[in-house]
């Protein structure tokens, strides 16, 4: 019961790393807010919790609109009384090679994956300050590595990957930490978005079924890392091993990522 008491918000709670970091938190006792724009897939979640004991609210937000975001801080702190963790976990990957991609393409994978989540840290961080609490970014391994056809994807998690590192200077005793998360292959819709944001549950998943994680796995270690205030958190033993090969032999890891394909 690690978070007993607390109160964690959440985005792109609705499905996916996000529906079962809110199952997990909510386990470990915290009262869970619960963010994303399908209010009905929000309910779904809400309710399971409520019926394991659990406490737990949909705040729906579209983290594309600024005014959204800087509504729903408000509302979850109205409702709750106060914020311990903010996760900003809702993003998405705009796929294509760099020479097909429109600038809409490369604005709207800017806006979800980096001002989306910035802004969510901005309105989220006053009552973090207050309550000495933790943010959590979610990014991916691909911050570190070159893959064809996830240039704006991979550019979009580096950037992730930077503010966590800015923030981690910029909190530097605030009481407040930030914990970036870059999970390697984890079984998600993800790869049944297309580049407009729209979900076709028919629309095939590329990644190697092999290597994928169980969401409730990823969830698991992923709300462990934030309860132990890690700056950085790499996980999945390929994603691991991917990040080491790409920063101390790039060779090997470029030659494994065009064999995979």
């Amino acid at each position: 019961m690690k978070f007993k008491n607390q109160v964690v918000w959440i985005t792109g709670a609705s499905s996916g790393i996000g529906r079962e970091m809110a199952l997990e938190f909510a386990r470990q006792g915290a009262s869970v807010a619960l963010s994303a724009r399908r209010r009905e897939e929000l309910e779904t979640v809400a309710a399971e919790i409520a019926a394991a004991g659990g406490q737990a609210k949909a705040f729906p937000c579209d983290i594309l609109q600024e005014p959204d975001i800087e509504a729903c801080v408000r509302d979850v702190v109205a409702h709750f009384g106060r914020m311990d963790v903010a996760v900003a976990n809702a993003g998405f990957g705009v796929i294509g090679r760099l020479e097909e991609l429109s600038a809409a393409d490369w604005q709207r994978q800017l806006a979800g994956n980096v001002t989306g989540l910035a802004l969510t840290v901005r309105y989220a961080l006053p009552h973090l300050r207050a309550s000495k609490g933790r943010i959590g970014l979610v990014g991916s391994v691909a911050a570190f590595l070159p893959g064809p056809k996830t240039g704006a994807y991979s550019a979009s998690k580096a950037a992730v990957h930077s503010i966590g590192e800015t923030l981690q200077l910029e909190l530097r005793g605030s009481g407040v930490t930030c914990t970036t998360m870059h999970p390697g292959f984890v079984e998600s819709n993800i790869a049944r978005v297309d580049n407009s944001g729209h979900f076709d549950p028919s629309r095939p998943d590329g990644r190697p079924a092999k290597l994928m994680w169980p969401t409730d796995r990823a969830a698991r270690v992923m709300v462990r890392a934030l309860a132990r205030r890690q700056p950085v958190f790499v996980f999945t033993g390929h994603g691991k091993l991917l990040v080491f090969l790409g920063r101390h032999f790039p060779g090997v890891a470029r030659w494994m990522i065009s064999k995979a394909g």
